[in-house]
């Protein structure tokens, strides 16, 4: 759709509008990368490893789901990085689907993780520092 966008010239971005995207685009990558260092079972399947303990270190401290901020940013900040601002229409699904999935997983992790709960009790937030 960006192409299309730009070949049409339906968005007109400042230049500026796209190199601060490009940098938050940039930064939510770098972020994921901390995430997955910090936490060595993060993956896409959601699933309790044998021996697994509860990560209470690093963006962890903040929120319980740092790795879907990071995500979530980058999937609303790469359309304004590549000039569309229509191709960010559907990459506002990302936060109805990542808050789904945050939900599910938390069952899950509720359920198969030890101290788990604790740790919901002592970092209130899921996803967004302050708000949820």
């Amino acid at each position: 759709m960006p192409g299309i966008d730009f070949r049409f010239a339906w968005s007109n971005e400042p230049v500026w509008f796209v190199i601060v995207s490009n940098i938050l685009v940039f930064g939510a990558y770098i972020f994921i990368f901390i995430v997955f260092k910090e936490n060595a079972y993060a993956s896409t399947v959601i699933q309790v490893e044998n021996e697994q303990h509860v990560i209470t270190t690093g963006p962890y401290t903040i929120i319980r789901h740092p790795m879907y901020l990071g995500m979530v940013i980058m999937s609303l900040f790469m359309p304004l990085a590549l000039g569309s601002y229509f191709s960010l229409i559907p990459m506002l699904f990302v936060i109805p689907i990542t808050v789904f999935r945050i939900k599910n997983e938390e069952e899950i992790l509720l359920k198969d993780l030890k101290g788990y709960k604790d740790y919901c009790s002592k970092t209130p937030y899921r996803l967004i520092p302050l708000i949820w």
